[in-house]
């Protein structure tokens, strides 16, 4: 029999990057999937202080039924590192993808590092999230290195899992939809309806 807890659908909660809402980015297609499942509200660019940010995380998950899960990309995952470090919360697990090295200035299009810093993001938490985790890298990521999100994971306790040449795993990089997130989810007992076809 299945641990007290794990005997029911969680709560997922995703946590977007700094960007506005994206029809056809596959964190909005993959909530359209899952039943019940909520969205950080998006802040977008012009909201860069990490603060806030981590306050939107902590209104959303206090607000959520039951234990949770945590779906978050790009900036996202710092977010979620950012807010493990202030508050816990019955997290069941988190998918983590594609976090950004924000010690690296990114490019052309995005914060600069200066910026970053000023507002908070720096330097990124390096302390063991305390809730399983399973951090997606990719192998050509222009925002992180393979090498750089290793070892994050290794820092997070988290699971790493190589994603191949998924870019930053944006509709940029031809995501769209993420069909391997349904198998990754489904370790912490998140149940995913199938994609309609057309």
């Amino acid at each position: 029999m299945p641990p007290e807890g794990k005997t029911r659908q969680p709560s997922v909660v995703f946590v977007p990057g700094l960007r506005e809402h994206v029809g056809d980015h596959w964190q909005t297609l993959l909530q359209d999937r899952i039943p019940g499942a909520t969205c950080v509200p998006r802040l977008g660019k012009g909201t860069l202080s990490c603060t806030a940010w981590v306050e939107a995380i902590e209104g959303t998950i206090a607000s959520a039924k039951g234990p949770v899960v945590l779906v978050a990309h790009s900036a996202g995952v710092l977010m979620v590192a950012h807010w493990a470090r202030t508050y816990r919360r019955p997290v069941r697990g988190a998918l983590l993808a594609t976090p950004p090295d924000l010690d690296r200035e990114l490019p052309a299009g995005y914060p600069s590092k200066r910026t970053l810093e000023d507002n908070g993001w720096m330097p990124i938490p390096l302390d063991p999230l305390p809730f399983e985790s399973t951090l997606v890298a990719s192998t050509n990521d222009p925002l992180a290195t393979l090498e750089r999100v290793s070892e994050l994971a290794m820092s997070w306790g988290s699971r790493l899992v190589r994603g191949g040449p998924v870019g930053h795993l944006n509709p940029a990089s031809g995501y769209g939809e993420w069909s391997a997130s349904t198998p990754l989810l489904s370790t912490y007992g998140v149940e995913v309806a199938p994609a309609c076809r057309a």
